[in-house]
């Protein structure tokens, strides 16, 4: 189908299990400085996480302040005396080494690698991205990575795309296509920079009256079938 030269895919929760990456990296962090694990530190952490990246979206906090701030508000939350900041780092430390592929993610990669230019557009923090990647079996199969940390946007603005047209060289918006599970984050952020758009609705969620999607899949692997 399409014409298609050049196929932007989300990292989280679209080729990287989040979830599975997220408790395993608060767990070694906690193991690391003597808190307790459990299910109700996990679900805390993971709603204000959550919330912050939020408001990163919405440029109401610093990725900078982020990294920390989120862990601030949790140690509140749960009266650990622990620094925060230093907390932060240990957790990207571990979240680094968490490339956990999401069940069809190394396959249908492959499949486009061969077809089109693959780029992963992710808002998240660069040395730990740039990690994941480097350790994950899809390394070889992604062309560009384009990190809001580096950009100095975060998506849904339309900055970040356009450094990313920057770092491609891909300039005919009629052939790109960007595929991510976030409506607010990559469906918005395609629709403002006019490119199509792909949501990977999971969950088989009711499609939105807006941000409308170009395409709609539940599975990663439906996208052999568009592209």
């Amino acid at each position: 189908m399409s014409g298609y030269e050049l196929v932007y895919l989300d990292a989280d929760d679209t080729l990287f299990d989040y979830k599975r990456a997220e408790r395993f990296a608060l767990e070694e962090t906690a193991r690391d400085f003597g808190l307790g694990f459990d299910e109700g530190l996990l679900a805390d952490y993971a709603a204000i996480n959550g919330a912050i990246w939020k408001e990163y979206e919405e440029k109401r906090i610093t990725q900078e302040a982020l990294r920390s701030e989120r862990f601030r508000r949790l140690f509140a939350r749960r009266g650990f005396a622990a620094d925060p900041r230093s907390f932060g780092e240990a957790y990207l430390g571990w979240l680094g080494r968490a490339s956990f592929l999401l069940e069809g993610a190394e396959e249908t990669c492959a499949y486009l690698h061969a077809k089109y230019r693959v780029a992963i557009l992710t808002n998240g923090v660069a040395e730990v991205q740039k990690s994941r990647l480097a350790a994950s079996p899809i390394a070889g199969l992604v062309h560009h990575l384009i990190v809001s940390e580096e950009a100095g946007f975060s998506k849904p603005d339309p900055g970040i795309f356009a450094y990313a047209e920057a770092a491609t060289g891909f300039r005919d918006k009629s052939r790109v296509v960007i595929v991510g599970d976030s409506l607010s984050s990559d469906i918005q952020g395609g629709r403002n920079y006019g490119i199509d758009t792909c949501w990977l609705n999971r969950g088989l969620a009711a499609p939105p009256a807006a941000p409308a999607p170009t395409y709609t899949i539940g599975d990663i692997r439906e996208l052999t079938r568009i592209l």
